[in-house]
């Protein structure tokens, strides 16, 4: 009898420094908050993510999401690996350094660039396999004249991806059993709609040829890029 006394005293003693002693610790501890990167504007897919597009916030660590991102620089000149609403926090898995795959590039086309893919004559034509997502070629063309030549506004382009004669992108092609692969047979680049227009005329009048201008970081990537399109943009202006 005094055995179970004891015990259900010990039990008392138990439950009340559990409530009173225990408890407000642990809550104390889920009630401390952390600063957390959230954006305040929709993202979508593919997009490079600009500091207005993101704010810090502090939240209960009870409510953290996993491996959220905590630091606003993590996050800016990085891109989103799916849409992102406004509301919704950083995490890793959410932004990526680099947004080259097709689908990346095709999910952020807003209208003012289009994809297009084109045809490669030659072996040697498609730079002999070697392309990449995100080079910046130049596109030689052969007339019937047989006169070779780099228009204007041909002369800097982005690869968004090469493609072989099964659909298989860049990205996605896997070795054979035999060592070799499978070879690209077309080419999709990001253009502007006059760009694309003309690359039509010479997929069915003339043959192209790639030459790769540069490969490397993005930011560099996008000068060569800028200066095509003011010249595309200047050259629509003078009504060329």
């Amino acid at each position: 009898m005094k055995n179970r006394t004891a015990i259900g005293i010990v039990c008392i003693i138990l439950a009340v420094v559990i409530t009173f002693v225990v408890s407000p610790m642990v809550n104390k501890v889920s009630d401390k908050k952390t600063e957390t990167v959230r954006f305040t504007t929709n993202v979508t897919h593919g997009t490079k993510i600009k500091e207005t597009d993101v704010e810090v916030v502090k939240i209960s660590n009870s409510a953290l999401p996993d491996k959220v991102v905590k630091n606003k620089t993590a996050v800016i000149g990085k891109y989103a690996t799916a849409d992102l609403f406004k509301g919704d926090f950083a995490t890793e898995n959410k932004v990526t350094d680099n947004a080259n795959t097709a689908s990346d590039v095709m999910a952020s086309l807003k209208g003012n660039k289009v994809a297009m893919s084109i045809t490669i004559n030659s072996f040697a034509g498609g730079l002999s396999g070697k392309l990449q997502n995100g080079d910046v070629v130049s596109i030689c063309v052969t007339g019937k004249d047989n006169k070779a030549e780099i228009p204007a506004e041909l002369k800097y382009v982005k690869v968004i991806t090469t493609t072989t004669s099964g659909g298989v992108d860049e990205n996605d092609v896997v070795e054979n059993e035999d060592g070799s692969f499978d070879l690209p047979t077309t080419i999709t680049v990001l253009v502007s709609v006059e760009q694309a227009r003309i690359l039509a005329n010479y997929e069915k009048n003339a043959a192209m040829h790639i030459v790769l201008v540069y490969r490397g970081d993005d930011a560099s990537a996008e000068k060569f890029l800028k200066a095509q399109d003011e010249y595309l943009e200047k050259n629509s202006r003078n009504g060329g």
